[in-house]
């Protein structure tokens, strides 16, 4: 897998999907202001994804806002199950607390898989999570409460962008979701 046609799919879904369906009130910002810092790990296995984690990590909380305000790692190669992936959080989280970084940064969890828990696997409100890779979203706290200082406005969010994938139905967000792999959509990823 080249690493710019990872990137490429990343953020044909962002804009395609993210920002077209309104699902981040963040998203458009960063990403026109280009602020997103897309990194794609070669890790096959957790302890070197938790390597570059930590990377990532420090080179964020050490880069000023202005310059990288928030990262993407995608990792291809490490963690395809969701199962495996959902276990995986906490050890991310884990790491947060071990560098200090908890209430600094806080990671978003994304996978083509994703599956809400109590959720069927094919269920809609399953694409609110869903990318075209594993992939963990390192977002400064500092970002989310410039931007939706309203505490209810962001529990909100992930009650609107479940009523969002409803309203459109699975088939409109399957189609929306498979473009992100080609402008035809003729390559399918849609987990369920």
């Amino acid at each position: 897998m080249k690493e710019q046609a990872v990137i490429e799919r990343v953020r044909r879904w962002i804009a395609g999907f993210v920002i077209a369906l309104d699902l981040c009130p963040f998203a458009n910002r960063v990403f026109d202001g280009g602020r997103i810092r897309y990194v794609v790990s070669e890790a096959t296995d957790v302890s070197g994804l938790l390597a570059d984690l930590e990377r990532e990590l420090r080179t964020l909380i050490a880069t000023p806002i202005d310059s990288i305000e928030t990262t993407l790692l995608i990792h291809p190669h490490v963690l395809g199950d969701f199962l495996d992936y959902n276990d995986f959080l906490g050890e991310a989280d884990q790491l947060l607390g071990e560098l200090g970084l908890v209430g600094t940064i806080q990671i978003a969890s994304f996978h083509p898989e994703y599956q809400f828990a109590g959720t069927k696997p094919a269920a809609v409100e399953n694409y609110t999570n869903r990318s075209p890779y594993p992939m963990l979203h390192l977002l400064r706290e500092a970002s989310v409460t410039a931007v939706a200082a309203d505490v209810d406005a962001l529990r909100e969010i992930p009650r609107r962008n479940i009523a969002t994938m409803r309203r459109l139905g699975l088939a409109a967000v399957r189609e929306r979701f498979m473009r992100v792999w080609t402008p035809d959509g003729s390559q399918r990823l849609d987990g369920g």
